[in-house]
Parts: C-alpha cells; structure tokens; sequence
C-alpha cells in the first residue's frame, strides 16, 4: 500500500542541535505526522520555504547566525500564512510575549512532552485549516460560478438549490474537518461525498461503507482491522478499512443507524485521528477523511440519547442537506431524458419521444424514492415501449400504485397555506363563503403544481378534468 504523507504540505522544525531536531521528528512521526522536514541551519530557511510550501513551522528561539525572533518576522512578511510555533529552552516571558506580538501561533518550552507537542500541532493545523476555509467560503460567495463543473458531472441539475450546494462542496472540500451529508433515500449522498473527494485532491483512495450492515464486533473489525489471534480464527492480521481509506475519504453511509457503542470507536477516529485493530493494545494512526451521511434526523436521536451529543457535534460541522426531487421538479425534464436515453443506448433502442403532458403527470408526484426512482420508472417505460411515440402508461400505473400505499407527508414549506380562510373574533361566515374560499384555495394550489395543466391538477384533487374545468371558469382562475 502507497505510503500517504500526512499533512500533505510538511512540517519544518529548526533547530540548531541535531538531537533536538531528532526528538522532534520521533515525536511527531509517533504522533501521525509523517510529512516533517529538519532544518539545522537557521540561515537555509528562507531559501528551503522559497522552494517548497510547508503546512506548519516548529522555531526555535536561540539559534546561532539567525536567531528565532528574526527568523520569526523574516517569515511572517514573505509568508504570512504558515502558522509558527516557538520552541523556547528557557522560560523567558518577555521574549515569547514579543514572539505572539509578531504573529507566532504558538509556544512550547523544552523539554517537549510528547502528547503536549501532538495536541499543540494539531489544533494549530485545526485553526489553520478553519481560517483557510474561511478564505474559500468568502470568495464562493462572490463566485457567481463553479469552479470545477466537472467533478459533479454525475450529478444532473439546472436547480439553483443544488448549484449552490456545489459552491458549498468547493469551498469546504479542502476542509480536513467531518462533512454530513443529510437527505431523503435517492437524492445522491453518496454522489455528493464522491464529488467532495474528488476536489479534496486527497492522494488515497474513496472507500465507502454502509455502517447499517455491521454489528459492534463486524463494524470494528471491518473499519479497524485485526490483529493475529484476535479471536478464533483470526490466525493472520487483517486490515481494515481505514487503513485502505490511508491518504483518502472513508464515506460512512446511515450514520444514524450506528450503535452507541461503536460511536464511541468513531469518535475517538475523528478526535484523536487513530484507533485500535481488534486485538491490539497499541493504536494506529489513521489520515482519512471522514464524510457521513445519514436520511434520520440525528439532532432528535441525540435529544433521545440514540446518539451521542460530543460525536453529534463533531459530524455537524460541515453539513450538506441534499433537497428531494420534489422541490428541484425544474430538473424533472433534464432527468428524465438522459435516463430514457441511458435506457434505451442499454437494450439496444433508439431513444423514445414522449408527449409533454408526462412532464406535467410526473410534477404531481411525490417521487418518495426520488431521483433513484424517477430512474426506475424511466427504466421500465423504456422496457415495455414497442412504438415511436412513449406511453405514459407505466408511468401512471406506478404512480397509482405508490398512491394506493400512501404518499410522503410534505415539509411545513411545502403545505396549503390557509391564511385567507382566517375567520374574524367577533362573527362566522357563512359556510358557503367558507367552502368557496377553501375551494378556492386548493384548486389554485393544484393548478400550480401540475404547471398549469388541468389533467394533471385534476388528479391532484382527485376529481374529473371536466368538473375542474367547470369549476375553473366559475371562479375565474
């Protein structure tokens, strides 16, 4: 397996004693980081930053020929973005303070505890990280378009919603942090998390995983690997699948559905970026992206206690909620006709025309399975058309079908709205005038939803084309 350097951009300590830059590299080397480059010489530095981009710089204070605070400004005017920690032998308040004053990040006096050097490396990377994607969400914002269209060429839209979500993919797909990715089934989380990936530029390999499938023992050993011995049968050392995520994104799909127990596995993966093969007292390094997704509402299964609030927290930072096919019907038409062609290139067909009306049928629908279903309906109209001109029919038939079992509950933004039925305190209308309104109400509703046609509103209201059309020109719409 390819040996994924992490941070992809290294990290230059300096020091003028070799055994000192030694203990540095150990350290952090057990620490995960395995980007480190020395650097002996304080005079070698510019030139070494000149030719290659570093993520973080380790500084000592007193060093001969260029001494640490000059070394400090020297680099903070070239290179104002490459966070500095100071590494002090003695504990001189006064020159460190000068130190913070002249842009350092941070400060460390030696010896260097190992675990303290890890958690000071780490959350300057976390700062840094957060205040470049800061940087990018600025500038998306300003963007009026994408900057890589192509990495989500699987995707199909023309929906201002998704293109927007796209500027948001960009802008946080550098990010080392969790991205969730909410949505109903078959609207594309797993698209999504590809596409993040994919402009992540990250070397490894995307490995996904539906969390769903496993229990605690499988999910551990799957993810985390094994050790010889582990368990019965165990009699060789397994790796799991974190380790073939090395250097790349471990897309976990059904987040939501993950026990508690082995929440706690995850976190301490996302926390600590290591975690333990099944069998093993020593841990792992671990230099994957996490991207989750999950169709369950994870803030009520935390209010429940089916999830736990410190990993809820940490999954939630960077959040992509995915809108179902019935608020993007303005993709219906795009869609349908690169599946009827699809389709149709798979058996051998030429591809079917079909009339307009059937845009009109399939905005009255729900689509509970959304674009994954829309694509089944496609597929099976192509399977069974013998004509020129497609037949709605199979299209109907399954709509009617998933309406005799029970159609999705709409969102609150997405309801009638009622407000010209209010009635005033001080008397009732008459019930003609009540009926009337409501009537009213819901024949508009239905017209704009079918787009106007009234076959398909019809339908919505479950009465006949000819008594809509009569009600139509009674009320003047």
């Amino acid at each position: 397996m390819e040996n994924h350097l992490y941070p992809s951009h290294p990290i230059l300590v300096v020091d003028d004693e070799k055994s000192a830059l030694q203990s540095f590299e150990i350290a952090l080397y057990a620490s995960g980081y395995s980007n480190v480059i020395t650097c002996e010489d304080s005079r070698h530095v510019m030139s070494l930053m000149d030719k290659k981009e570093f993520s973080l710089v380790l500084l000592d204070l007193v060093m001969p020929h260029i001494g640490g605070p000059d070394l400090l400004k020297m680099i903070k005017e070239k290179f104002p973005w490459i966070p500095i920690i100071i590494i002090s032998a003695v504990s001189d308040g006064k020159s460190v303070i000068q130190c913070m004053r002249d842009g350092a990040r941070d400060y460390l006096f030696k010896p260097v505890d190992k675990n303290e050097l890890s958690n000071r490396v780490r959350s300057t990377l976390e700062f840094k990280d957060m205040e470049q994607e800061n940087s990018r969400l600025r500038e998306q914002i300003l963007e009026t378009k994408l900057k890589h269209p192509a990495k989500f060429s699987s995707i199909l839209t023309q929906n201002p919603k998704m293109i927007s979500i796209f500027k948001y993919c960009e802008a946080v797909a550098g990010s080392l942090n969790p991205i969730l990715v909410t949505g109903e089934t078959g609207t594309g989380k797993e698209l999504i998390a590809q596409a993040i990936h994919s402009l992540s530029m990250r070397s490894g390999e995307f490995v996904a995983v539906n969390v769903a499938a496993f229990d605690d023992p499988i999910f551990a050993d799957s993810l985390f690997g094994h050790v010889r011995g582990a368990f019965t049968g165990a009699d060789k050392p397994r790796k799991g699948l974190v380790e073939q995520a090395n250097g790349g994104t471990l897309f976990l799909d059904e987040i939501g559905d993950l026990s508690l127990s082995s929440q706690v596995k995850l976190l301490r993966l996302l926390q600590e970026q290591e975690y333990f093969p099944v069998g093993s007292d020593f841990p792992k390094k671990a230099n994957v992206r996490v991207v989750t997704s999950t169709f369950r509402n994870l803030a009520a299964l935390k209010k429940d206690g089916k999830f736990r609030e410190d990993l809820y927290y940490r999954l939630v930072g960077h959040q992509v909620s995915l809108p179902p096919l019935r608020e993007r019907l303005d993709d219906l038409p795009l869609l349908l006709d690169y599946f009827l062609e699809c389709e149709a290139i798979d058996q051998g067909k030429a591809k079917p025309a079909y009339h307009p009306e059937l845009n009109n049928l399939l905005r009255t629908y729900s689509f509970p399975g959304n674009v994954r279903e829309l694509k089944a309906m496609a597929c099976d109209a192509v399977s069974l058309h013998s004509s020129r001109m497609l037949s709605s029919s199979s299209f109907m038939n399954h709509i009617q079908c998933e309406d005799s079992v029970g159609r999705v509950v709409p969102h609150e933004e997405e309801m009638v709205s009622w407000d010209n039925v209010n009635f005033p305190p001080e008397s009732l209308p008459p019930l003609k005038d009540v009926v009337t309104r409501i009537s009213t109400t819901l024949i508009t509703t239905a017209m704009e939803r079918a787009g106007g046609n009234q076959s398909a509103a019809a339908r919505i209201l479950g009465i006949s084309q000819q008594s809509l059309s009569l009600k139509l020109k009674k009320i003047k719409i």
